[in-house]
């Protein structure tokens, strides 16, 4: 495994998984169905469910895509509604998973009016992070966006940064969002080997240089895009550490579920360029 400067990076802490002791908060996940492009019917979520339930995942956020192409299909009222739905769907299935609401929100100009007026959702619910979708095939300064939203209380969480070629490519302006309170969620495939060579690079250097704040699932089924929490914890464990290890798939997501500032995990070698 090797970060973006090319070199390996060191294997740490071996020993017996860890997982079993910790309980995830998954902060990305397309679990609601009919919503978005995640499951196409009740049946798919819950059997998704499981498998979150299965990953060690006591927590979910429901994120389904708001804005852009899906504007007018997941309002924020629709979005908690099929959340209650799906709760009590599961406690009758016996499935020992809660899920939250939340959204994965298409960049947009009007993200702050969007928020006064209750059309968009925070993660969780709590009004203080939102979970950023911006453009791959372009790259766009959110410098404005994150400091009006910094004004009204609420942080920024970039998803999936490593899949993002656009946003890689100007490391110094990424630099400096995340030296102004921008937080970035890697994918925990990302880490687990399930995307393409360049996108796990780019999330294993991402993280390895202090980056990322937070890892997540953006799971969108149950069996192709599955969770990966236990799997991208314990190689974080091995190559970076167990803190690390803590910190971005524990700590910094039930920070989030409970409306606190997020830690960062930044170092000496997080100021060099991507």
């Amino acid at each position: 495994m090797r970060n973006m400067t090319g070199r390996k990076l060191p294997v740490r802490e071996s020993g017996p998984p860890e997982h079993a002791r910790e309980a995830f908060v998954d902060l990305h996940c397309h679990c609601l169905p009919s919503l978005d492009d995640g499951p196409a019917s009740i049946c798919e979520s819950v059997a998704l469910c499981r498998s979150l339930a299965a990953d060690h995942v006591e927590t979910v956020v429901a994120t389904p895509h708001q804005l852009g192409r899906f504007q007018a299909h997941t309002t924020a009222a629709k979005v908690r509604r099929a959340v209650e739905r799906l709760n009590r769907i599961l406690a009758d299935s016996d499935i020992d998973l809660q899920v939250v609401p939340g959204a994965e929100v298409r960049l947009d100009e009007r993200i702050g009016q969007f928020l006064v007026e209750d059309e968009i959702l925070t993660l969780a619910d709590m009004n203080r992070h939102i979970l950023l979708e911006l453009p791959e095939d372009v790259f766009i300064d959110i410098e404005p966006l994150r400091a009006q939203l910094q004004s009204q209380g609420v942080n920024l969480v970039i998803a999936h940064p490593e899949r993002n070629r656009a946003l890689l490519s100007h490391a110094n302006v990424l630099w400096r969002w995340l030296d102004s309170g921008v937080a970035l969620q890697v994918t925990a495939a990302s880490l687990a080997g399930h995307s393409d060579s360049a996108v796990e690079q780019a999330a294993w250097a991402l993280v390895a240089q202090g980056w990322v704040a937070v890892v997540a699932t953006d799971a969108h089924d149950g069996t192709v895009n599955r969770p990966q929490m236990t799997a991208a914890y314990e190689m974080i464990r091995a190559h970076l550490g167990r803190e690390l290890a803590h910190l971005l798939c524990v700590e910094n997501p039930r920070r989030v579920l409970n409306a606190q500032d997020l830690i960062p995990a930044f170092s000496a070698a997080g100021q060099e360029a991507c």
